[in-house]
């Protein structure tokens, strides 16, 4: 039954604020991380310090003589930039409804970065042997599939001109494609909150390590999920509970993105060259 409390008009600005809380701190994150990105990798290979890309913990960056790993390694690492940037730009209502044309071009290129992303992404796995153990190669993999799937379902809704079904499955296309973002802040949250790398190891194998992969993605895709079935409940107290949960989630990405700003993104772009 609907009751008074859930049909509320300020009651339901709370629970659309609650989620547009979790997008900001998440587009704060996101741009520091851009700006890391473009900062680190961007200016090495703008100026032709590839050996450079190792500066970072990567698992497999510049390697002499494969030149084709190499342009596939920067590209990815480049492109993931554009991605998020484009990614962000497209789920900022106010530029969909005044730049309606503006949206749909971008819309594409955030598509095809995303397509071409999963598909380097499984290359660099397989293929180069980009993986610390077949457990994190696998957990990589299912998330390049997730985002292909999800942006043949964006696009073949886009077409039909089912467009609400279509927002919702950009939505889920952007929360697969941002996995890379979200594991780096879940595992700063993560040794933040327990106060040092409990369950982690260096090959990723360590059970903190398995959950943290694999929530990367599946964890904000079920939140979206959560969230917007939220909106649709007419219970007060389900929505009161997601709206706790959206809270929780929030904080908990706040200090991620604090612990990885801090310790991680910020601190390389003083490293010298």
């Amino acid at each position: 039954m609907k009751t008074k409390t859930s049909s509320n008009p300020a009651f339901r600005r709370i629970f659309r604020l609650s989620g547009a809380t979790w997008f900001c701190v998440a587009v704060m994150g996101q741009a520091i991380f851009v700006i890391y990105i473009l900062g680190f990798y961007g200016l090495r290979t703008a100026t032709g310090d590839y050996a450079g890309w190792n500066d970072r913990q990567v698992i497999t960056g510049h390697v002499a003589g494969d030149d084709v790993g190499n342009v596939v390694f920067a590209l990815h690492v480049l492109l993931a930039a554009v991605m998020t940037a484009s990614g962000v730009l497209q789920l900022i209502p106010a530029l969909r409804r005044r730049f309606p044309a503006f949206h749909r071009w971008n819309g594409r290129v955030f598509l095809a970065l995303a397509v071409t992303m999963a598909l380097s992404g499984l290359w660099a796995t397989w293929v180069r042997g980009s993986y610390l153990s077949i457990i994190s190669g696998l957990s990589v993999s299912l998330n390049g599939v997730l985002i292909l799937i999800f942006a043949a379902q964006t696009i073949r809704h886009a077409v039909a001109r089912r467009i609400a079904v279509h927002e919702v499955w950009a939505m889920r296309l952007f929360m697969v494609a941002s996995g890379v973002w979200f594991f780096r802040v879940g595992i700063m949250a993560w040794v933040i909150l327990n106060q040092g790398p409990r369950g982690n190891n260096e090959t990723l194998t360590g059970p903190a390590d398995i959950g943290l992969s694999l929530s990367s993605y599946l964890l904000p895709l079920a939140a979206y999920e959560i969230y917007r079935a939220g909106k649709r409940t007419k219970s007060a107290s389900l929505r009161l509970a997601v709206m706790v949960l959206v809270a929780a989630l929030t904080l908990v990405t706040l200090i991620g993105v604090g612990g990885a700003a801090a310790f991680m993104w910020l601190p390389a772009l003083t490293t010298p060259q």
